[in-house]
């Protein structure tokens, strides 16, 4: 415990000096674990600091005002800098991830335009799919897609009947979707995808999905993709 650590430069060291260096602490912390993390760290730096750095020590209670003020602020500085660092790791994070979707379309455009065959640039989609989808297992079928498996839309929508599919918050229909491959005006054929149940599916993944379709699409018709 750090608090208890810092118990020695107790009467040495500024009580504000004290709170900085258990920011730092929760800092720390936000930067390799989670919100809760973060926040879980906050509230204890905050209750350790009433407890060992303000009078009366060792004690949950404040007599002075200034000391009280210093356990809120550090809890608010704390509990902020925390949902900071949290937020700038997610946005590093999305970053890579739009860096590997982009390099997924780009494999497949690639194999197209080596001359590849089509064959083998709609097997290469399928495991793409795989990949960007979290999928348990993907396939193409020639022809239609089946009508009774939710598919994805040319918007990336995930639509069920009548019904539009939350995935950021359900995942994929458990029981499967469907992607419609297209090439030339017509449908070619589509992708049946086994989702992994409850896996959240953000719209960036289902556009960069409808993306790798168009791509195999574009092999399937004799065309070079965009």
């Amino acid at each position: 415990m750090v608090a208890a650590a810092l118990i020695p430069l107790r009467g040495h060291l500024e009580n504000t000096n004290i709170a900085l260096i258990l920011v730092v602490v929760v800092v720390a912390i936000a930067c390799s674990g989670s919100r809760l993390a973060a926040g879980l760290a906050a509230l204890s730096a905050a209750f350790w600091y009433e407890f060992f750095f303000t009078v009366p020590f060792n004690s949950p209670s404040i007599n002075r005002g200034e000391d009280a003020l210093s356990a809120v602020l550090l809890l608010v500085v704390g509990l902020t800098v925390g949902q900071l660092s949290v937020w700038a790791r997610r946005q590093r994070d999305d970053a890579r991830q739009g860096r590997a979707d982009i390099g997924r379309i780009h494999r497949a455009a690639d194999l197209a335009s080596r001359g590849e065959s089509a064959e083998r640039v709609v097997a290469a989609v399928a495991a793409q799919l795989r990949d960007v989808l979290v999928l348990r297992d993907c396939r193409f079928d020639p022809g239609p897609a089946d009508p009774l498996l939710a598919r994805i839309d040319a918007s990336g929508a995930v639509s069920w009947g009548a019904m539009e599919w939350g995935t950021e918050s359900l995942g994929l229909p458990a029981k499967g979707v469907s992607l419609e491959v297209s090439g030339g005006g017509r449908v070619l054929g589509s992708y049946t995808m086994i989702p992994t149940p409850g896996e959240p599916i953000g719209p960036d993944r289902l556009v960069v999905a409808v993306a790798l379709a168009h791509q195999a699409g574009a092999a399937l018709n004799g065309l070079q993709p965009a």
